[in-house]
């Protein structure tokens, strides 16, 4: 039986990076962000939203993110309603994906949102990546192109740190990468024995 570990952090945390470097180890990973942003261009999730959000967020027939993260990080129940849309999808999505990688010892579910969206209860084992406030924001700022107070209300929509450590097994301090990794390298061997 493949073991689910869930990897985590808020927005700018560094966890993509952390998933991408058990990736090189050559653990399978799953980035949920990715796949949900695949996702939402499907024609089927493209007639749930259209039905709950109008055409506004829609340009030649295509999703325009920016719009409708607008939308949703300034009204908790339009995001709900997003999630209550992609999130059963990604599930999923994730379930076929499994099955692919049923041969391997573990795989890595990366989540901006594993306990948000409830998908941490599928998880053997739960990864929680954190770094410095005053950093994530930089990070998301550079990597987003946008504004302080973008970063600040998405986080404010997310759990907090503390929130999440207090339910995860492991904890990821990724201030400095080159102890980031070496810490996931030994909790990666403690899992594999496990």
């Amino acid at each position: 039986m493949t073991k689910i570990i869930g990897l985590t952090g808020g927005i700018g945390s560094g966890k993509t990076t952390i998933a991408l470097y058990f990736k090189s180890l050559g653990v399978p990973v799953y980035i949920a962000d990715d796949e949900a942003k695949k996702i939402m261009d499907s024609p089927k999730i493209g007639v749930a939203l259209k039905k709950i959000f109008g055409n506004g967020i829609f340009e030649n027939n295509k999703i325009v993110k920016e719009k409708l993260a607008k939308i949703v990080f300034q009204d908790p129940e339009k995001l709900k309603s997003l999630n209550s849309i992609i999130h059963p999808a990604v599930q999923k999505h994730f379930q076929d994906w499994l099955k692919l990688h049923d041969k391997f010892p573990l795989v890595i579910k990366e989540a901006a949102i594993l306990f948000e969206s409830g998908s941490y209860k599928d998880c053997n084992t739960i990864i929680t990546v954190v770094a410095p406030l005053e950093s994530r924001i930089a990070r998301v700022m550079e990597r987003d192109k946008t504004t302080k107070e973008n970063v600040t209300r998405r986080i404010n929509n997310q759990w907090t740190d503390e929130m999440r450590i207090a339910k995860s097994d492991y904890t990821i301090d990724n201030n400095d990468i080159t102890a980031a990794k070496k810490l996931a390298e030994e909790i990666l061997k403690k899992l594999i024995i496990q």
